[in-house]
């Protein structure tokens, strides 16, 4: 996987993984299921931690669901903005 445009909002909305629910997490974009803001697992990617890393500070999450978010946040930022 490569390094993600970190200049570019994702938009969580299509991604199965994601639901914002008001008033928990303060409505960021959580894992769903869990209180973990989806764009800190993208972050901690971006700033040079490997998946087994990630797994290791969130080990609620399997290694599939990082790469997923990972993998949506990346095709988000590659897509043209309007």
């Amino acid at each position: 996987m490569t390094k993600i445009d970190n200049d570019t909002e994702i938009d969580w909305a299509g991604c199965n993984l994601v639901e914002r629910i008001p008033g928990k997490v303060a409505g960021r974009p959580i894992v769903r299921g869990t209180r973990i803001a989806a764009d800190t697992i993208v972050q901690d990617f971006e700033l040079g931690e490997g998946i087994d890393d990630i797994l290791e500070g969130f080990p609620s999450l399997s290694i599939e669901q990082i790469k997923q978010l990972i993998e949506f946040a990346q095709k988000q930022r590659q897509q043209p903005q309007a």
